[in-house]
């Protein structure tokens, strides 16, 4: 829906599922790894996590809000299903927080999988108690406005990152990335060939095998005389 006399307030159609089989699977996937085959350009970049360490996986519901302005975050969780991420875009202000111990808990009762912050948030305690997966850029105690505007289900930019609704936002301490809907299956089936290599290096390592002459290789390559 949208309100042709007020610009910014927009609300378009919740994106397209992704299969509980493909979300499970992410599970077990590290960021490093999703990085890694997205050519290290498509991570989030300058939040921190909010909870001790659980993993956050799911379907993207993205939010643009006014800095300070939380009143398009409660609508999305009024829409978003078990699963979902709340991705939102609050212009990386930190002045006053878009979410707090309140709307954790709203959204943890209708099982959404988390936040994702470009603004500041609260309760910080209460997000650690509950383990409740948030990233954010930062937190204070000042509390926001609800008075608009804001768009759901739009293009959001998060932390140099372009994320659209219904990518798939995984989340752990490394950090964050987000995955286009058509590039997960891809995706799974490199990062997983990634972890099953490095399993075999990790092996080479303990047993002092790990073949190091690549090293000498390159650097004589560059003009290096060891």
């Amino acid at each position: 829906m949208s309100h042709p006399s007020m610009p910014g307030f927009r609300i378009m159609p919740m994106p397209a599922p992704i299969r509980q089989d493909i979300i499970e699977r992410f599970q077990s996937i590290v960021t490093p790894h999703i990085s890694d085959n997205m050519q290290r350009l498509c991570g989030v970049i300058g939040l921190k996590s909010y909870h001790r360490q659980k993993k956050l996986v799911g379907r993207a519901v993205t939010v643009k809000v006014r800095p300070g302005d939380n009143l398009m975050i409660h609508k999305a969780l009024d829409m978003a299903e078990p699963g979902d991420v709340i991705v939102v875009d609050g212009g990386g202000e930190l002045s006053q927080a878009l979410v707090g111990e309140l709307m954790q808990m709203h959204a943890q009762v209708r099982g959404v999988a988390g936040f994702v912050i470009d603004g500041a948030v609260r309760d910080v305690a209460a997000f650690y108690a509950a383990d409740f997966p948030c990233f954010a850029r930062g937190n204070t105690h000042r509390g926001p406005f609800k008075e608009g505007p804001g768009e759901i289900n739009v293009p959001v930019a998060i932390g140099g990152l372009v994320i659209a609704a219904g990518d798939l936002i995984v989340g752990d301490e490394d950090g964050l990335v987000a995955v286009p809907a058509e590039q997960l299956e891809n995706l799974l089936v490199a990062a997983t060939a990634q972890a099953q290599r490095e399993q075999q290096r990790k092996e080479a390592i303990l047993a002092g095998l790990d073949k190091r002459g690549w090293i000498d290789t390159y650097l004589k390559q560059k003009g290096v005389i060891a």
